[in-house]
């Protein structure tokens, strides 16, 4: 028999207060937590801030380093969209990121469906094999695919702006741990209602990678978004010229007029923070859910 406590209620050992000094040790961490995320909000935030607050400056004011503005002007955002053809690198970034991310999604999901859930030789070397091009880097294979996309007769074309930006292995990877993870039933019974592989892959894997496509759709636009060496080594039209590119060279030509810089820096920022604002939550729920198997 388990003994028996005969001591007064007094000499007993007082739990309660010891849960209640856990608790107030639990608040006092989850109050640094919080003042730790504070903290590193600030320093994330404040170099955006100070861009966006300088692009309404004066040529003399963006040098100060203050947020706050003396003079507001609007001349920096008219002189970048009415001296050079801003407009112009805009909807070049625009259309090669959109048309990469459109078209990477349907050809890594078709691979990653295919890896995932298909049985074939050499199924497991081949995902290897693929996983492996992440540990490559791109000033390693820049110039035989700049030799490539030169033999193919691709350079100054938007096609070599978005054919070599159309694989990524990461994105196959996260598409093909997601698919893993979608349960064996759902499969067996589109089978058993007569669908092949590719009705399956149509009617039953791509309604359920919506949560994963809106996360790669943004990881994917960014990059192209903000693509910089690519472009500029297979382009020389300016008519071709992504905003990133178009921005470097309004800095060389206007060295000294950080103020027009800034503002055209502002406005190639917009587009990525206003994308990832809108799909955010995809992001996260999209990482919580996609484990790996």
């Amino acid at each position: 028999m388990a003994a028996v406590d005969t001591r007064p209620a007094a000499a007993r050992p007082t739990r309660p207060a010891r849960r209640r000094s856990a608790g107030a040790g639990g608040r006092g961490l989850k109050g640094f937590y919080v003042a730790l995320a504070t903290v590193l909000a600030v320093v994330t935030v404040f170099p955006l801030l100070w861009m966006i607050t300088s692009s309404f400056k004066g040529p003399d004011e963006v040098v100060n380093g203050r947020l706050t503005i003396e003079d507001p002007t609007f001349d920096n955002y008219v002189y970048v969209f009415t001296q050079v053809p801003f407009l112009r690198y805009l909807a070049n970034s625009l259309f090669v990121s959109v048309v990469v991310t459109v078209v990477a999604l349907f050809f890594h999901s078709m691979a990653a469906y295919a890896l995932a859930r298909l049985r074939f030789r050499g199924r497991e070397t081949v995902f290897v094999l693929v996983f492996s091009t992440l540990l490559i880097t791109i000033p390693a294979i820049i110039i035989p695919l700049f030799l490539i996309v030169r033999e193919l007769g691709m350079l100054n074309s938007y096609a070599g702006l978005i054919v070599p930006a159309v694989f990524n292995a990461f994105g196959i990877f996260l598409l093909r741990q997601f698919y893993l993870s979608v349960p064996d039933e759902l499969e067996e019974a589109a089978r058993i209602d007569g669908a092949g592989y590719w009705r399956v892959y149509w009617s039953v894997i791509l309604p359920l990678s919506r949560p994963i496509f809106s996360a790669l759709a943004v990881f994917f636009f960014l990059a192209n978004w903000n693509s910089f060496v690519w472009p500029m080594i297979i382009t020389s039209d300016q008519a071709l010229t992504v905003v990133q590119l178009g921005i470097s060279g309004f800095q060389d030509q206007y060295g000294a007029d950080w103020n027009y810089v800034i503002a055209a820096s502002t406005v190639a920022a917009l587009p990525t923070m206003l994308v990832f604002f809108v799909f955010q939550r995809q992001i996260v729920d999209s990482i919580k859910t996609t484990g790996l198997k």
